[in-house]
């Protein structure tokens, strides 16, 4: 092993361009903590975010990063062991302490869940945030139940796509939306029952499909479009409020009574890699693996493309998940 990687580092908010590929020292694991040689890692709309300065309580420069996989470097405190596969993700990582754009990053074990898998790298790459998300906000945020119906309010992000993969495992009739008509497609292919165009008020043609407003829904949008996503749910039903691809996610002067819709409750979800069970990630890739399921993955970028790859994510073009691997 050499003493320098290769690492992205933001000094301050700005354009892509502020991404700038260095030669940084390989950061040290001290007891609690796992070292990772990153073979892949996700892109997010949270470091888009920071990239913004969007974000609260990140200092610079940074090392951005929610998220990546690859294999244990070093262990100390033996919780892991040498060259075993890992993901990790959340926890401070790319906004309290450096993440996952990296060639090495250094995380605390808590963070760490391991697998075992014959998936090539870039898949793997764009699996952990993104399960972690779909799979909370459907049974923390949600309770979904078998043969509900649910609606998934920017439905070709990639945490909307897993959602509905997931969802048509559960068995439930899904609903999701799309602003772009040439993404309907992409929607179709992975099981869902009814693209919706979304222009802004969905709720009445929503209704029109499922008679009452749809059991669930997940909104990914955010606050622009809450009000009509609780529109769209019927009475007990649930919406849980889990992204925020508008980059707006908060409510001037709330009046519960006039906001929400009689009867309709409204949750939150915005998790942990605790909420990730290592039993969930595996069965996840082991089907994957035998081809029960699907990683909606869009575009790979190698980490030379960081700016590239980052602007891309900003133009709202993708149709699943961006992913960039370490590989020169």
């Amino acid at each position: 092993m050499t003493d320098t990687m290769r690492a992205v580092v933001l000094d301050a908010p700005g354009p892509p361009e502020a991404l700038q590929l260095r030669a940084l020292p390989i950061p040290k694991a001290r007891p609690g903590q796992v070292l990772i040689q990153v073979k892949a890692f996700g892109l997010n709309r949270s470091e888009l975010h920071t990239r913004l300065g969007l974000a609260d309580g990140v200092t610079f420069p940074r090392v951005l990063g929610i998220e990546a996989v690859g294999v244990v470097a070093a262990s100390p405190g033996g919780e892991f062991t040498v060259g075993q596969q890992v993901a990790a993700m959340m926890g401070g990582m790319g906004r309290t302490y450096d993440g996952g754009y990296a060639e090495y990053t250094s995380v605390p074990a808590a963070q760490v869940i391991p697998f075992e898998s014959g998936l090539d790298w870039a898949t793997l790459g764009a699996v952990p945030e993104m399960l972690q998300t779909s799979n909370g906000s459907l049974t923390i945020g949600l309770d979904a139940q078998t043969g509900q119906s649910i609606l998934i309010r920017g439905g070709t992000s990639s945490v909307g796509m897993t959602t509905a993969i997931l969802a048509k495992q559960l068995g439930m009739k899904v609903l999701s939306t799309t602003r772009n008509p040439n993404k309907v497609d992409a929607l179709k292919r992975i099981g869902v029952d009814h693209v919706i165009i979304d222009h802004g008020d969905i709720a009445t043609e929503v209704r029109a499909i499922v008679d009452g407003g749809v059991d669930k829904a997940l909104e990914l949008i955010g606050t622009p479009t809450l009000p009509d996503t609780l529109r769209a749910t019927r009475v007990h039903g649930v919406v849980c409020f889990t992204g925020m691809l508008s980059n707006e996610w908060t409510v001037d002067e709330f009046y519960p009574i006039d906001y929400l819709p009689r009867g309709v409750r409204l949750s939150a979800y915005g998790g942990d890699a605790s909420d990730l069970s290592a039993e969930v990630l595996q069965g996840f890739l082991d089907a994957v693996g035998a081809g029960k399921a699907t990683v909606p993955v869009h575009r790979v970028f190698t980490i030379d493309q960081i700016q590239e790859a980052h602007a891309y994510m900003e133009s709202g073009n993708a149709a699943g998940k961006l992913v960039v691997t370490t590989a020169e």
